[in-house]
Formats: C-alpha cells, structure tokens, sequence
C-alpha cells in the first residue's frame, strides 16, 4: 500500500542574519514575521516597509532521509510559490515555475540536505517581460509575466505583498509496483440513475504485473482491468438522490472508493465524495438578446451570487475552519454561487467541500485577470497543465458548475486600448477560445464553460453587451449614480458593486494610535481604488450632505451608502428575471483590513452590507420601482410554492400620517415575479412623503435599508427624492436592554438605524444591519460577545440619518 509521510516539520529559511525557524506551508512574510524581521504589513504602512522581501530570492531547507523498503520514493509538492530549483544534497532534482501546480520528484534511496531556492517573482516575471514584448494591463506590476496569484503584486483593494514559499503541503510518498497517477470522475444522472464513469491513468515501476481497478459507491462495487497505463470503472447506481444548490433540497453526497489491486493486495486507495446532480448553461437567444441562466437538474436558477477573492494575501494561513466560516457567512445572506474570481487561485479542497455540504454553487474563473497575458513558452505549457491538474482536481466537487475562462481580459481587448498597443502581439485569446475550452470538453464534459466575464459570446458582439451573456456593471461606480442601476436590465450582472470603509473596531486594530479622517495617512494607504475617497464622496453627496469633520459620521452614512447601491442594483434586477438570471455582487470578502467593496470586512467583520443581502437574497422579495411614469410593486418569489402574500400600500409623511391606504392582491407564482402597479392616489407627492408596502405578518420587528419587516412580513419603502432633500424629522427613540441584545422603540420615523457592536466591544457582533422603523414600531437587535451590557452605551453606537444640516 502507498504510504505517505508529511514533511511540515524541521525548516529553515535562509537569511543573512542566520537560520531563521520556518513553517510549511507557509511564505517568507510569515516566517519574517514570526522571527521579528518584519512588522506585520496589514498594521499602519506596515505594507511600505516589507516591499524588499518580494525582491529577494530566498532558500528554505532541511534534512531528508528515507528507511521506506518500497521499491520507489516520491517528493511531492503540492505548491511552491512560484519560481524555485529544488536540489537534494547537492543534486538538481528540478526547475518549477508555476504557483498552481503541483510536483513531484523521484527520490527513490537519496537522502541529504533538501533546498528550495525560490527566485524573486520580480525577476522572473521581469525576465520573461524582456524575452517576450510588453503586455498591457490594468496596473503596473508584471503579474502576467508568470503563473502566480495576480494579487499577489497589488490591486485596487490589496497590497502589493509579493510571497514565496512552500505554500501548500509537501510529503514522501512510497510505493511498489504502481500507483493511481490520476482518477477522473464523471458523474451524471440518467432518469434517476446516478452514473459514474472513473478513467484512470497508473504509474508503474513494472509493466508487467496484472492489475485490476475496483470502485465503489452507494453501495454499488465495479471492476476492470487496467491495459497498459490505465483502465476505466463504469459504475450505475439506482435511486440515486440529487445534489441541490442550497434553498432547493438537499445536498447529499456519496462516498466513492477506488482501489488500485494486484491479485487481492491494495496498492493504492483513491476516496473522494460525488453529489448526483446535471448542470446546464442555457445561453439560448430570445426577444432581449442572448440569456446566461445556470440550470441545475432542470430547474432553471436565478443566481444569487458573491465574487470571491483569496481570503488572506497569504493564502497558507487560510484555515479549513476559516473557510467554513467565511462561507456559512455566505450562506448565512442568502447566497447560493460564489464565484472564485480569476486574479486569486484555484482554492483547497477545503474551500469546495464546504460549498459541496452548504450548496454553494461555485464558478471557477481560470486564474487570468485584468492583463494580456503572452501565448508563447514559458507560459503556454504551463497553462495547459495547471488546466489539465486542476479540472481533474475539482471535477468530483458537485458544487463546482462552472469554468469561466478569465476575469476582462476579452473586454480589456476590446474597450482598454490594448488592440492597438498590442499590434498583432498574442494577449491570451488563445487560451480562453482554444486551449481551456478544449481542456475542459476533453476532461469534463460534464461542465460548462465560458470564454470570460464579461462575454457577450462572440466577437460579433461588444463584450460586455448588457443584453447578451454576462455584464460587469462598473460605470455606475466609477462615474454613476447608483439610481443608474435601473436603466437596464442586463441578462447576468456577474460583478457590480459599491465600497465602504471596514467595520470601526478593524480600523482600530489596523490603524493603531491614528487619528482617523477620511483622508488621515493610514485611511488614504488602506484604500487601493484609483481616486476611491473621491468616488466615495461623489456617490454620498447625490444623496446625503458629506459630513464636515464628523468621522464617525461619515464612516456611518458610506455604510449606509454602500447597502443602498447594491439594494438598487439587486432588487432592480430580481424584478426583471427571467430576463436577468443572476447577480453576482463584488465582493464577499477582503484579504485584508481595507476599504473596499466587501460585505466582510478584513477581520471577518459584516458590514451592514452584509445584513441587507439577508434580504435581497431571500426567497421572496418585495420591492417598488418607479417605471412607466408610475410606480410598480414587484413580488420576486424564488420559492417552490405559490406566494399570495396579504399586501397593504400606505402613502405616509416624514412626521408619521398616514395619507392615503389600500389593499392590493397578487399572486407570484413559485420561482417567479409579479407585478402590481400602484395606484396613483398612493403615489408619493412630494419630498415630504413617501410609500410603505407591507406583504403579510406585522412590522414590530422593523425594515431593513429597503424595509424588511419582521414577525413574518415583509417591507418595502420608497421615497421619491434623495435623502438629502427629504425634511426628516429629528429622529427619537428609547432604547432598552433585552435577553440577548437591546430593543429600539421608535417615537418618530427612524430611517437606517444601524448598531455598531464592535463599538462596545471589539469581540461583539450585532445580529442585523440597517433598520427603518416607523413611529410606535420597535425592534429588537440581538448582540453576541457584549461582555458588559448597558442600555446608555448601546445608545451611543446607534446611528441613524438625521435631517439635512
């Protein structure tokens, strides 16, 4: 039987004041900061003292020996990062150059002292730049040059922390006779029965011996002879029950087990888990233009997505339980896709395991991003085998739905001024219209595949097309207001999105003893957008008058900013599905303490972006629109059943009247969205007034930004002015303590009341974002890690909006 020996122990790195204790895996940052060498790069500008380390080359060693009888020994890395010679007592054993894949070395009776020499990622990439022309992209650093995480060299909410290292786990493995090199499942359903078809490729030390491969699932056991150098295993399971994406049924997944034998002896074991479930990309043309709607075992999907990026710059310190953690907070808003975006990496096992057990859909970009990356060798060959290793490597997730060939590199073609610096130059179009399209239909089939994001799905066509294939909504941020959200409705909005300064206590601990301002040193070194607080502070100003000298103010109401703009986008575009399929919103999370588009901030903190996607994201929905010249009010049901919700239309005042009220009928069909328009009389006159739709159960527990009531009702609210021009009332409230948390009692209306917990407690986390409660109304916010509660200090970390000036 193959055994396996971790060699995560007994490491040095190299450096020039002595040895210095490394961890593996790891990086060179981590191992500096562990020894004092450097300060940690997330603190202060921590990130401006470091840059050195990404222009060394740098060595890590240790002793190797091997007792192991077999008849062959391999060293097996399953990452180095990125460029690196790997000798053993003196001896080359290899060159790598390719942070996505994996390597492995016969070692077979040597012994010695182990070096990784990695070279700077600079130099090689610099090297490469010189041999082969320069290439544009969207920022300065050469990170196309080579195959390592883009951001690694920086991007508009990272820091420029370039690493090295043993990134992922390395080990010995020994063996006789052969060894499964390679197992690739393709696992579909045909009417109820699951099919798993396992192709196998066999490493041998002797071409002779019979062997024989044995597979078993749900409790169905299959044989076949291994020819040459591999054999296939045809497995057909009865009854089998389907893999759903999360708010859909179950996630059920099945244990496989394939056996390498020689006679009744096991050579080699290979364990994984499969769901049963069919996956298809419905990109069919109709009336609007050309759909993209993700249909998984025939139910077609309005998709409720995030953009993923690595969790930490440091991706060897992410943690399984980490990444449990940070998405069960995915599915903890009503997500169901993650899109694991194409300047980042291909992530762990343990990434996909938890989308497999939550139902998490994942896109997987290939790692290609904002750049015209060269065609020619060094990078050609090693393209088409991290695509090879890594397709194969992820095809028995069931979660994993789809392959996307780059992240805006066919729209940077076209739209960036590339075209012309290029002059006939290669820039990757190769790779997303030949060599990964024909990796994945060669290795899974079973998968779909798309040239990029945005793709309008041919050159015919603008890439980024709203009306055809995926659209990046950028505009509105970058130039827009976020009332432009609903000019269109795009058929797949897969990035959009609006930024906010991270949760007060994060800021604290990344900037510790600074003043804060928006433009305070640490503030302007943790914001990595081109003009970011500009565009801030243009965004605020159509709607609220940017505070004056009032940080804590300010910080407030970019939160509250931040939610809004992404409520338009969501509920604009949820009320036009099936026309639009999905929305895709930028971005879960961050790699670091920063302000940016993020939901959770650096330290794992929500914002209350995080909180109003609880209600974009749920099943049912109740949003007003303003179209037509009227106003309509939509009731998106993504559930299975019928929605007959009992609805009531207010017109009220800012000072609580109610004006004008009636009852409204509807029925939104399972997984659809019905429309009602609004009565005239209801429509709000002026900025004084403004609409309340309340669908079912009673209001006592609040509305979110957008209104969501509570007690099993929901909300919807509209106003027709800005906030800015809207007379609101001076905002009073009691506040109490409750069992668990605090209750809010509104004496007039109180638009957006937003806790900040970590105020009270850098440990403590409220269980809900933005509230809007009208007079009488109370709601009751639960607080976790609030060592020592006080009704007076919880009343100090509410905000609200307040009236203009």
């Amino acid at each position: 039987m193959l055994e396996a020996t971790p060699l995560g122990d007994g490491w040095i790195l190299r450096h020039e004041s002595g040895p210095l204790p490394a961890s593996v895996p790891g990086c060179v940052h981590t191992d500096l900061m562990a020894a004092g060498v450097i300060p940690d790069p997330f603190l202060g500008l921590g990130e401006c003292e470091v840059a050195w380390v990404g222009r060394r080359d740098w060595t890590y060693e240790r002793e190797l020996t091997s007792t192991s009888a077999q008849e062959q020994t391999d060293l097996v890395f399953d990452g180095l990062d990125t460029v690196a010679e790997i000798s053993l007592d003196g001896r080359l054993l290899g060159k790598v150059r390719n942070m996505h894949r994996s390597y492995r070395f016969d070692v077979t009776g040597l012994s010695g002292r182990l070096a990784v020499r990695f070279v700077s990622a600079y130099a090689e990439a610099e090297a490469v730049r010189g041999r082969l022309g320069e290439r544009p992209a969207a920022y300065a650093e050469p990170y196309q040059y080579l195959r390592k995480m883009a951001c690694s060299f920086g991007w508009d909410w990272g820091p420029t922390l370039v690493t090295a290292g043993i990134w992922r786990p390395v080990r010995l493995e020994h063996w006789s006779t052969a060894r499964i090199a390679r197992a690739r499942p393709l696992v579909t359903v045909d009417e109820g029965v699951g099919v798993v078809e396992l192709a196998v490729d066999v490493e041998r030390t002797r071409v002779e011996t019979p062997l024989t491969l044995e597979a078993e699932v749900g409790g169905v056991r299959a044989r076949a002879e291994v020819e040459g150098a591999g054999g296939v295993v045809r497995l057909r399971v009865p009854d089998v029950r389907l893999w759903w994406p999360r708010g859909y049924g179950e996630q059920p997944l099945y244990d496989v087990e394939l056996r390498l034998l020689h006679g009744d002896d096991a050579l080699d074991v290979w364990r994984r888990r499969i769901g049963f479930r069919t996956v298809e990309l419905d990109q069919r043309s109709d009336a609007h233009g050309t759909g993209f709607t993700l249909v998984v075992n025939g139910e077609r999907l309005f998709a409720r997505g995030v953009n993923w990026i690595p969790d930490d710059v440091f991706p060897s310190r992410i943690t399984r339980e980490r990444y449990r953690e940070r998405l069960e907070q995915a599915a903890g808003a009503g997500v169901d896709l993650v899109r694991i975006w194409g300047g980042g990496i291909y992530e762990s096992e343990d990434f996909y395991d938890a989308c497999d057990e939550l139902g998490l859909l994942v896109w997987q970009d290939f790692p290609f991003a904002c750049a015209a990356y060269p065609e020619e060798q060094p990078l050609r060959g090693e393209v088409e085998a991290e695509a090879r290793e890594n397709v194969v490597r992820l095809m028995p997730h069931p979660s994993l739905v789809l392959w996307n060939g780059n992240n805006e590199n066919l729209w940077g073609f076209r739209d960036w001024g590339w075209e012309p610096r290029l002059a006939g130059d290669s820039w990757g179009e190769g790779y997303y219209l030949g060599v990964l399209p024909r990796v994945v239909a060669e290795l899974d089939p079973t998968r779909p595949y798309t040239a990029g994001s945005p793709w309008s799905g041919s050159w015919d066509r603008h890439p980024n097309d709203p009306a055809h294939g995926t659209h990046h909504s950028w505009e509105v941020w970058n130039r827009e207001d976020y009332a432009d959200y609903r000019l269109s409705a795009p058929r797949f909005v897969a990035e959009f999105g609006w930024q906010a300064p991270p949760a007060y206590a994060t800021l604290r601990r990344a900037l510790p003893g600074e003043e804060l301002a928006p433009d305070s040193p640490g503030m302007l070194h943790h914001q990595k957008a081109d003009d970011g607080n500009g565009k801030l502070e243009r965004g605020l100003a159509r709607h609220f008058a940017v505070p004056d000298g009032d940080f804590d103010r300010w910080h407030y109401l970019m939160q509250v900013n931040q939610a809004r703009a992404v409520a338009a986008g969501i509920e604009h575009w949820r009320s036009h599905w099936p026309v639009c399929a999905g929305t895709v919103v930028w971005q879960l999370n961050d790699c670091w303490p920063v302000t940016s588009w993020a939901a959770i901030d650096g330290d794992g903190r929500e914002k209350p972006l995080y909180h109003e996607l609880k209600r974009l994201y749920a099943d049912r929905l109740l949003t007003l629109q303003a179209r037509d010249g009227g106003l309509v009010l939509a009731a998106v049901n993504q559930a299975a059943g019928d929605w007959t919700p009992a609805l009531t239309l207010r017109r009220m005042s800012v000072e609580g009247e109610v004006l004008g009220q009636a009852a409204v009928e509807l029925t939104a069909g399972g997984r659809s969205v019905a429309r009602v328009d609004v009565p005239r009389e209801l429509t709000p006159a002026g900025p004084k007034e403004f609409l309340v739709a309340d669908a079912g159960g009673g209001t006592s527990a609040g509305a979110g930004s957008s209104g969501n009531a509570g007690a099993g009702g929901l909300r919807a609210l509209y106003f027709p002015v800005p906030d800015r021009e809207v007379p609101y009332p001076a905002p009073r409230f009691d506040v109490a303590l409750a069992p668990g948390g605090i209750t809010v009692t509104a004496r007039t209306l109180v638009r957006d009341l937003l806790l900040q917990a970590d105020r009270l407690d850098p440990g403590a986390r409220a269980d809900r974002g933005l509230v809007t409660l009208l007079p009488g109304e109370e709601v009751t916010i639960g607080v976790r890690g609030w060592k020592t509660p006080d009704a007076e200090r919880a009343r100090s970390a509410l905000y609200c909006v307040e009236p203009a000036g």
